[in-house]
């Protein structure tokens, strides 16, 4: 076994660039898949569901998705508005534990300013179990007065501290020349979530009644908010409502009432198996970037495969010697295997660091754009056996599995080597 180990390091030291071009290639292939499976496994859990501290969310008649979309992860546009009197006779309903108002239209530097009550902060729960938390001085808005609560991606991008003050925009695109006159207060700034949650600004419900230019039309008619003066309940109107039920049945029977029978409002319910549907409609890019990411592998293969053939006809009188020494023709199959073997081992183990980059940038990206953060350290699933294993664990493994059958045909090769010719002296 030494022996084999001496001529597989000899080899690899002698033919340095080679085995370094086919290394990174390696690499290149094994961070590829582990990425790929990684990227998908994380946004998959993230997306629909994962241990989200409610229920269901209802909104205005329309797409399921785009309600999700829109209010869980603060992207696409709203669907529309409810009337008010929805979300009194949702907070009224035994079988409701909790039902939040949303109510969007704003941003600022462009993100998504939403109009709420304090029951936000507590008793919600943004996942099961976890409630948001203020970073040290922070508080909960005071309903009645212009103050504003922000998640912490909003602090990090645009500076805004506990006391600082600002002006939203109108609309959810940032456009400077839609300045809002209002100006709010910063009391409070969460703790990071890792959820779309960092990348929003919380007012008052009522301060978004009462913000300059916005029209209410609870009642079918326009109707504009006066200083001083109460917003009667049949004006106001909501962009949707957060639920958390007391029992399944609460849901089902819900869905039923309002999905099915009624055609002024939708229940996105339960809201992991509406995301699901939108990830069963583009599973086809997880397959295509997951067959890219096999097909590097085939080519990785090949590289070594090729790397190593390419160096059999200076090295037979080599293996001649060797044959002539006692050396048994498995020895020099099984340096030659190791050696292909060698290399995939070192590709791989080079191959997290190509992996840890490309979850880096691509996590980068996926926070900025949803909120959604990815964990470097945490492996995607692959199931190559009917079980679930790490892709971390598994990708190596295969790669080494590969790059030891690709060296099988140069082995082979060795294996055949004629002694007596290639002892022959060449002058």
């Amino acid at each position: 076994m030494s022996g084999i180990l001496l001529l597989v390091r000899r080899s690899l030291r002698q033919h340095a660039l080679s085995t370094g071009i086919t290394v990174a290639s390696v690499a290149l292939a094994c961070g590829l898949v582990m990425a790929v499976f990684s990227i998908k496994t994380q946004t998959h859990e993230a997306f629909t569901g994962g241990d989200i501290g409610y229920d269901a969310v209802l909104g205005a008649r329309g797409s399921q998705l785009q309600l999700v979309l829109n209010t869980v992860f603060h992207l696409e546009t709203s669907p529309g508005n409810l009337p008010w009197q929805t979300y009194l006779d949702l907070k009224k309903d035994k079988q409701v534990e909790l039902a939040i108002p949303y109510m969007l239209g704003d941003n600022y530097r462009g993100f998504r300013i939403v109009g709420t009550t304090e029951e936000i902060f507590d008793p919600f729960e943004y996942q099961e179990g976890k409630k948001f938390a203020f970073q040290p001085g922070g508080r909960a808005f005071d309903p009645a007065l212009a103050e504003a609560v922000i998640g912490s991606y909003v602090a990090e991008k645009t500076g805004l501290t506990v006391g600082a003050h600002f002006n939203p925009y109108h609309g959810v695109d940032y456009d400077e020349k839609m300045k809002h006159d209002e100006d709010y207060v910063v009391v409070g700034v969460l703790e990071p979530t890792n959820t779309p949650s960092d990348r929003v600004l919380w007012i008052p419900i009522e301060g978004l009644f009462r913000m300059g230019g916005h029209t209410l039309r609870g009642t079918g008619k326009e109707f504009k908010a006066e200083a001083g003066k109460a917003i009667p309940d049949e004006n106001k109107e909501v962009s949707a409502v957060m639920i958390k039920f007391r029992s399944e049945f609460a849901g089902m029977t819900l869905d039923q009432k309002i999905n099915k029978q009624g055609n002024t409002a939708t229940l996105a319910w339960p809201i992991g198996k509406v995301m699901l549907e939108l990830f069963e409609k583009i599973g086809w890019i997880d397959r295509v970037l997951a067959l890219v990411a096999y097909l590097v592998v085939l080519v990785a293969a090949g590289s070594i495969l090729a790397s190593i053939y390419n160096t059999m006809n200076e090295r037979r009188r080599e293996f001649a010697i060797l044959r002539a020494l006692g050396a048994r023709k498995a020895t020099v199959f099984s340096a030659i295997v190791a050696e292909a073997a060698a290399i995939a081992v070192l590709g791989s183990l080079f191959g997290f660091l190509v992996y840890a980059t490309i979850l880096s940038g691509a996590a980068a990206v996926i926070r900025a754009q949803t909120g959604v953060v990815l964990d470097v350290f945490r492996s995607g699933v692959v199931e190559p056996f009917g079980f679930a294993l790490p892709v971390t664990v598994a990708a190596p493994l295969l790669m080494v599995l590969i790059g030891a059958l690709a060296g099988v045909v140069p082995a082979i090769k060795a294996y055949s080597t004629d002694v007596a010719s290639n002892l022959t002296p060449t002058s």
